[in-house]
């Protein structure tokens, strides 16, 4: 490519920044001061690197785009007529490269080229895989990172791969003429430890390897070590962290999922799922937690991408993705969550540069368009129905056309990556905020997440703005009046069926089999006695330590009851006699066979009364109070991170994805209006 359009590119791309900010340009290398209020943002920029970076961007785009035309054509370079017998190059490579001079806007000298490259790069790797299938000898690509003004080259090496690090680092030295004691090797992303064969380091033929030759003093050396040294501690502790994380996390969303919602959510906290107006949807209990599980990691993994904690975020958002599957299609069809879930995965990939997952990328993406496609209607109609707006969940399409454009770019298919990014590039536009318009609606006293959830739902209008939060803050607040109505009378329908000598969590159980009503509640509890037994500290109810007295007997018996089942109902039912008798009455002066079981399998045996009061029993309550101080934290972990406003997800400053489109749509060059 002609180097004389890549300076064009480069001044045209800095004078539009000159109009987008202040920019003092040093060169490279000076020192000189500057005064604090000259500038607004200073860059240090060599002008020689740019070019090398675009260069070397736009090379790796072209080779990739040459190469999906030859996969398209089914063309194989190493074979003939583009290769001979001696494998040399042979004369119908002109020819190919005449034909695909057109469709990338290059010389056939330049595209030549770069089919030589490739064909030569074959004929080397199958060269290399007939050897290594032969003798066990590998070929590595070695690529030397340039020193001090050194150009960086890619070699190959042949070795076997039983030898140790130590081997490899002395062969390379001999090989490219380096001092081995200032060798470090990086290969499969990690630090090649000298003292394990290549083979126990998971290194294979056509591995890469990457090699850096340090420049420094004995004692400057001495402390890098240290400092790798260091640097592994802490990776091991950041290893740590994150499998801890990951377990806490995980007790914590099953202490929830597990918790039935007729408990009071002020004493013991659980998960409910709500629509975007905060009311609840019912749900098929396992479908329920799977979903609640699903979410939970969701949410987790969001609030450590908030914190840019990319490489921590994804394993939680795997999690979630897991989860999500086993909510059952129907489901998923009509939330939007999922959709979510594999843009926010595929970002990660992203921020990782994870480009060895460019095809899971692809497929998430798509499964993503299609989830919105289902939950919003095709042209969103149902969205609009539901919200009134779209303008919310406009950043979500246009992370997705970018992620999308980007997985295109990649994959050299220029087309369609100039298709996204374009379409991108527009929403970004459309989605911009005005900062003067966000203090006005803080003036007003709404948050900054609030003025940007509401100027993009009313397409900017602050008036408007101000009038759909209003809103929103009062439809909240009548759900929390509600709330909290509902709540003062099923604490009192509680009260009144524990002045009946009911536990607490019976009466809870019942009021929500019954949706709320006292009447049916009481009817629940006398048709179904056994839920007497339902006990507060999830201790079993021990019968036979309760004496009953003879004077409540007498009265059983006096109202026409069998001196036996009276006692045995008394016991049941600890000395409540308006209970006993109900039991006694609705069931012909018997009690019910499940309570008989149940009182004689609860009958505890002579060994563990006397065990009742052993020394073990403080140890016991010591190890139970630390492991429920455990579940109260990672409980209260998970809650943290739930953020309070149900459009939180939608909340994006779109300040990074900006700068990317910006990278991008340069690399592709196309112009922007």
């Amino acid at each position: 490519m002609d180097v004389s359009i890549l300076e064009e590119q480069y001044d045209c791309i800095k004078q539009k920044q000159k109009l987008q900010t202040h920019i003092i340009v040093f060169k490279t290398g000076e020192n000189d001061s500057v005064h604090d209020e000259s500038m607004v943002n200073a860059v240090l920029i060599n002008k020689k690197c740019c070019w090398t970076v675009v260069r070397m961007a736009q090379k790796e785009f072209l080779t990739a785009k040459l190469k999906n035309f030859l996969r398209e054509d089914k063309i194989q370079l190493w074979k003939p007529p583009y290769t001979n017998e001696n494998k040399k190059v042979g004369v119908e490579l002109k020819e190919l490269a005449q034909k695909f001079s057109t469709k990338l806007e290059l010389s056939e000298v330049e595209v030549e080229s770069l089919l030589e490259e490739i064909r030569c790069k074959a004929i080397e790797r199958g060269t290399g895989n007939d050897a290594f299938k032969r003798t066990g000898i590998a070929t590595l690509e070695v690529s030397l990172a340039g020193n001090k003004g050194k150009a960086k080259r890619k070699n190959s090496l042949e070795t076997k791969l039983i030898i140790t690090g130590k081997e490899l680092r002395s062969q390379i030295a001999q090989t490219f003429g380096l001092q081995e004691n200032r060798l470090k090797i990086i290969a499969n992303k990690k630090i090649l430890d000298l003292g394990k064969t290549l083979e126990e380091q998971g290194i294979t033929h056509n591995v890469r390897v990457m090699v850096l030759e340090l420049m420094h003093s004995q004692e400057e050396t001495k402390r890098k070590v240290q400092e790798e040294e260091k640097q592994k501690e802490e990776d091991a502790l950041k290893e740590k962290e994150i499998k801890d994380r990951l377990k806490r996390t995980k007790k914590g969303l099953e202490i929830l999922a597990e918790r039935e919602d007729y408990l009071d959510p002020d004493t013991t906290p659980y998960l409910d799922i709500a629509n975007q107006t905060g009311k609840t949807i019912k749900i098929p209990p396992r479908a329920k937690k799977a979903l609640v599980l699903a979410m939970g990691y969701h949410e987790k993994g969001r609030a450590l991408m908030k914190k840019n904690e990319y490489e921590v975020a994804l394993p939680f958002l795997l999690d979630a993705d897991k989860h999500f599957c086993e909510c059952g299609t129907d489901l998923l069809n009509t939330v939007d969550n999922y959709a979510v879930l594999q843009l926010d995965i595929v970002w990660c990939y992203f921020r990782l540069e994870q480009l060895e997952c460019l095809d899971d990328a692809e497929k998430k993406l798509a499964t993503a368009q299609n989830c919105f496609k289902r939950c919003y209607g095709e042209n969103h109609e149902r969205l609009f129905v539901i919200k009134g707006s779209l303008g919310s969940e406009k950043v979500l399409f246009l992370r997705l056309y970018l992620l999308q454009g980007i997985g295109h770019f990649h994959n050299g298919k220029e087309k369609d990556a100039a298709k996204y990014l374009k379409k991108a590039y527009d929403l970004f536009q459309e989605l911009f905020i005005d900062p003067e318009k966000v203090n006005c609606l803080l003036l007003l006293g709404f948050s900054p997440q609030e003025a940007r959830l509401g100027l993009r739902a009313t397409s900017g209008d602050v008036d408007r703005a101000a009038d759909l939060i209003s809103n929103r803050r009062e439809t909240k607040a009548e759900i929390r009046r509600e709330e909290r109505k509902k709540r003062r009378q099923r604490l009192e329908d509680i009260n009144t069926l524990k002045n009946m000598g009911y536990s607490e969590r019976a009466a809870q159980k019942a009021l929500h089999q019954a949706n709320g009503n006292l009447d049916n509640a009481f009817q629940i509890l006398v048709s179904n006695p056994q839920l007497f037994l339902e006990n507060d500290n999830n201790n079993p109810v021990t019968m036979n330590q309760f004496q009953v007295p003879k004077e409540s007997i007498d009265q059983l018996v006096y109202m026409g009851f069998d001196r036996e089942s009276a006692e045995e109902a008394l016991k049941v039912f600890q000395g409540n006699i308006q209970l006993a008798a109900q039991t006694l009455a609705r069931n012909g002066g018997v009690l019910p066979t499940e309570l008989q079981l149940l009182s004689e399998a609860t009958t505890p045996s002579e060994e563990s009364t006397s065990s009742k009061d052993s020394p073990t029993e403080s140890a016991g309550t010591s190890s139970s109070s630390t492991d429920e101080d455990m579940e109260v934290d990672a409980v209260n972990e998970i809650l943290e991170d739930i953020p309070e406003h149900e459009e939180d997800y939608l909340d994006l400053t779109l300040e990074e994805e900006g700068s990317i489109i910006d990278k991008y749509l340069s690399y592709i060059q196309i112009p922007q209006p």
